[in-house]
């Protein structure tokens, strides 16, 4: 799957809303179906909606606010054309956002940025747009996943999600100490680049 990422400034504060929180649609199965298996925009969307403001108020000017919001969205092999798609999408969402939990957003939105899965495969080279790493099935999981030292590059280490042992906070931690116990001291590389 895919995301599609607003991120956007309000010259007001939006003080009763959380640092995170989470819409969800009101059919959040079939829309997981609409999103892996049929790979169709739906009309309807679940949010994650991000406040850091709300426990860092240094990170907007004085009176203001900094958001962003996730949508899951399919990734490009479901022929959204983004570039017609994007703007309605957005729209879209901050309706559902203003008569949730944002009253007045359009209003009071002083800078916007999009992100849409055409920019993660065009910017950020990630197959078919895909905003994550590998699909969590048995055969791309846990000891499947690419080891932290490469099998086929002398002194390539891979640290991350998408590496062993796997996705998600501990994950990507334990993986941080697998590699810290497989790279050799730095030094001894420094003689190997000009040797």
């Amino acid at each position: 799957m895919s995301l599609f990422v607003w991120y956007f400034g309000t010259r007001r504060r939006y003080d009763g809303v959380p640092h995170h929180t989470i819409l969800l649609g009101p059919r959040y199965k079939r829309l997981l179906t609409d999103i892996f298996d049929r790979k169709v925009l739906a009309d309807d969307f679940s949010l994650y909606l991000h406040r850091p403001t709300a426990t860092d108020t240094s990170l907007a000017p004085d009176g203001c606010d900094a958001f962003y919001v996730l949508s899951p969205v399919p990734h490009l092999q479901g022929g959204t054309d983004w570039s017609v798609m994007a703007e309605d999408y957005r729209l879209a969402i901050a309706g559902e956002l203003a008569r949730t939990v944002l009253p007045g957003l359009e209003d009071e939105i002083v800078s916007s940025r999009l992100l849409t899965p055409q920019d993660f495969q065009d910017r950020l080279s990630s197959f078919r747009g895909a905003a994550f790493g590998l699909e969590p099935i048995l055969t791309q999981s846990a000891w499947f996943r690419p080891h932290n030292k490469s099998e086929d590059i002398q002194n390539l280490y891979l640290v991350g999600a998408g590496t062993h042992p796997g996705a998600g906070l501990p994950g990507v931690l334990s993986s941080a100490r697998v590699l810290d116990s497989l790279v050799p001291d730095a030094s001894h590389l420094a003689s190997l680049v000009t040797a």
